[in-house]
């Protein structure tokens, strides 16, 4: 057990936006400690985004987050022998970085040929309710629902 919590890291607002979020997002993003190729890669998928859609890119990517947040997920509690997933509510911050978390895997994992492409067009599918990421907090959500039944088990 620790003796006491550890200090809450503060990061700095990115550059281009003044954003937290954005830096936040950026470093989920960096591979190998390239940020400046990860801030690129955004800004540039941003650009995408606002030549598609044709509206603000940033708040298009703030809809498209908030849409792919789960509010409930399920973890795994051994009660007497057995192993219950218990349907739990997600924390805030935990909730914003798994958001930024499937929204990267999922864009990774798409067909276009650049990620800033790739990133762009999972943008865009979550701000429309649609996508990977999207599904991926359906079926969370999908899965807590079917576990409803052990939610004494909470802690």
């Amino acid at each position: 057990m620790r003796k006491a919590k550890p200090k809450k890291r503060y990061i700095l607002p990115d550059p281009k936006f003044n954003d937290t979020l954005v830096t936040k997002f950026v470093n989920y993003l960096m591979v190998d400690g390239k940020k400046s190729i990860a801030y690129g890669i955004f800004y540039d998928a941003i650009a995408i985004v606002e030549e598609k859609v044709g509206e603000n890119g940033l708040e298009t990517w703030k809809k498209a987050l908030n849409n792919v947040m789960p509010a409930v997920e399920v973890k795994s509690r051994r009660v007497g022998g057995a192993t219950f997933q218990v349907p739990m509510e997600v924390r805030p911050e935990r909730k914003v970085s798994l958001g930024i978390k499937w929204l990267i895997r999922y864009a990774r994992s798409r067909g276009e040929k650049t990620m800033k492409e790739r990133l762009a067009g999972e943008i865009i599918a979550g701000s429309k309710g649609e996508g990977a990421a999207v599904k991926k907090k359906d079926d969370t959500h999908r899965m807590a629902e079917a576990n409803k039944a052990f939610s004494h088990f909470r802690f």
